[in-house]
């Protein structure tokens, strides 16, 4: 997969060289491909933003320059562009996933009041343009939404993890454990400054592993996200989540129980 990215601080990306993603790169799974955004300035101050049209606080980024690095870094290909702004789409796990499977990512990077909008309409209307939000939070700008995006699309990719389940169990991964986040996990000693490791993971009874790591996964849904569970598909309870479900005062639609 080829990565395009576009800021005017293009020291932030040091970490796309370390850990899982900087393997990737050293072994050619990924193609990085960071450019300074004022590289395409003209004027002797290399400025990339202006006051807002209507008035208003802060400076807004200038579509001369975006227009003409854009059109330099793709040439005549034609990547999917994300622009990263907290009134786009959410980030999601399965919009890492889509975007995973992508060949060629263009990642803009806003600052001060954002990029001119008119940047958006242009390229969308030649490129898929997807304004994203990795939460319902203002940064200073898009650098740190992009190196997030990057690390949750990259380790998706085949053969960036060492264990493919990995990304299987993942919270909010597709398939039966979809709207539950993790459980606890554990490993050696199975007894740490008097916290002991769960009796049921040291059994070996696969079964019963699998029914408690469930358990505690709808526990810590409904503690800390009851919301992911409100939009649960319920043909995926059983007679046993429900139950548990009900214990945790939690309420379930009333639909058909799945055996």
């Amino acid at each position: 997969m080829r990565l395009d990215i576009i800021s005017i601080f293009p020291e932030y990306f040091a970490p796309l060289g370390v850990s899982l993603i900087g393997k990737a790169r050293e072994r050619g799974t990924l193609d990085v491909r960071v450019h300074q955004l004022r590289d395409w300035a003209h004027d002797v101050h290399k400025t990339v933003d202006d006051t807002p049209y209507g008035g208003g606080p802060g400076m807004v980024m200038k579509p001369e320059v975006w227009g003409e690095a854009i059109d330099d870094v793709i040439g005549d290909g034609g990547p999917r562009m994300i622009v990263p702004t907290p009134s786009g789409r959410p980030f999601t796990q399965e919009l890492a996933q889509e975007l995973a499977g992508e060949e060629w990512l263009l990642f803009a990077c806003g600052r001060y009041e954002g990029i001119d909008s008119r940047v958006m309409a242009e390229y969308g209307s030649r490129l898929r343009v997807d304004e994203v939000s990795i939460g319902d939070y203002v940064l200073a700008g898009g650098e740190v939404a992009v190196l997030v995006m990057v690390e949750a699309i990259g380790r998706l990719l085949p053969g960036v993890l060492g264990n493919v389940r990995s990304a299987v169990d993942d919270s909010f991964a597709p398939g039966a454990m979809r709207n539950l986040l993790e459980g606890p996990v554990y490993t050696k000693p199975p007894v740490w400054r008097g916290h002991e490791v769960p009796e049921v993971l040291l059994s070996g009874h696969h079964g019963k592993v699998a029914r408690w790591r469930r358990d505690q996964a709808l526990r810590r849904t409904v503690a800390t996200r009851p919301e992911l569970l409100a939009e649960i598909d319920a043909e995926t309870l059983d007679k046993h989540d429900r139950r548990l479900l009900d214990e945790l005062a939690f309420r379930v639609p009333p639909e058909d129980v799945a055996n």
